[in-house]
């Protein structure tokens, strides 16, 4: 039997169903759309699923875009995009996935950098993803997650998601510092 409660939080009041805020709600489909497009976008490169080109044709793309060992960097965006993205729906090392899929953003963006913003020659959708890792990264993905399930990771603490986005800007700018 489900029941629902007033849950009391400073000056705001949350209403509960079964112990979940609709905060943990709107946590969870941000995760489940966020991180099912990543993992998507990184079985594209890795297995060439969804109609992409593979780690082969990926690969090209890459060594075009000045990045050295394209294959090898096709695999490093593919598996970031697919852990990041599996990471993010399920709620499992959820700053160190969304530092992974905000670092393969930024390289996006920078690559894709047209000076446009909006579709598709625009950065607005790469935009949007980055963001919304970081925005998870800083909240947390709720108490319908694995991380949940984690006495270490149980409660979300504000400097897990600044470490994870520093630890994304930084690891991107030496992947992009790499580039011809």
């Amino acid at each position: 039997m489900t029941t629902t409660t007033l849950e009391r939080t400073g000056d705001n009041a949350a209403k509960t169903v079964g112990g979940q805020t609709a905060y943990d709600a709107g946590l969870l489909v941000l995760r489940l759309a966020v991180g099912s497009t990543l993992a998507a976008h990184g079985t594209q490169k890795l297995f060439g699923w969804f109609g992409g080109a593979g780690v082969a044709g990926t690969g090209k793309f890459f060594t075009a875009s000045g990045y050295p060992a394209g294959e090898t960097m096709a695999a490093i965006a593919g598996l970031s995009e697919t852990l990041g993205g599996l990471g993010l729906a399920l709620g499992l090392l959820t700053p160190l996935a969304a530092a992974a899929v905000l670092g393969t953003m930024i390289n996006a963006i920078v690559v894709k950098g047209t000076g446009a913003f909006f579709a598709p020659k625009g950065v607005e959708y790469e935009l949007i993803l980055a963001l919304a890792a970081a925005a998870l990264a800083l909240t947390g993905p709720g108490r319908v997650a694995v991380d949940h399930c984690l006495p270490a990771l149980r409660n979300h603490r504000l400097g897990y998601g600044i470490a994870a986005i520093a630890l994304a800007v930084i690891t991107a700018g030496v992947v992009l510092l790499t580039r011809n």
